[in-house]
């Protein structure tokens, strides 16, 4: 029993190849430059400009900081609330110290109306830390970062030890 051995059809760029080497330097030329041009061609941005894309984000985060300011936010009168109500009560003046100290506009005059208010946000790492211990043991005094950006939106992050 003799067996059969199938070869399998050649892509048709070795095709072309193999027929480059009976043929003319000239039309040699020509043919490589179609198979050049027909081939697809993937573009893989250089990492100098992923970084360049990469940096104007960072810098437009940093533009938009106006102000920055550290604070330690007293909360012992938190403490003269129920148990059950003193880690929300601690929110509450962490929210009325900042609107306090970095001057949120909370009310709306005839002009802004239709501008949006400027918010105030605290961020999950504060409200973690407000509640780390439950509802009845917050903190007597946390120490925070409040940055203002151009909008006026304040945010309240943990400042770093």
């Amino acid at each position: 029993m003799a067996k059969e051995t199938k070869q399998e059809p050649q892509a048709p760029e070795d095709e072309e190849l193999e027929e480059l080497a009976d043929l003319p330097d000239e039309e040699e030329a020509e043919i490589e430059e179609t198979v050049a041009e027909q081939a697809p061609v993937e573009e893989q941005p250089e990492p100098e400009e992923e970084e360049e894309k990469a940096k104007p984000k960072k810098k437009k985060k940093d533009e938009d900081i106006v102000e920055e300011r550290f604070y330690t936010i007293p909360l012992q009168r938190a403490l003269v609330r129920p148990p059950k109500k003193r880690a929300p009560r601690a929110i509450q003046l962490i929210k009325a110290f900042i609107n306090r100290h970095m001057k949120v506009a909370t009310q709306v005059s005839e002009e802004e109306e239709e501008e949006e208010l400027s918010r105030l946000i605290i961020s999950e790492e504060v409200n973690e830390k407000i509640w780390g211990k439950g509802i009845e043991k917050p903190p007597r005094r946390i120490k925070v970062r409040a940055t203002k950006d151009k909008d006026g939106n304040v945010t309240v992050y943990l400042a770093e030890n």
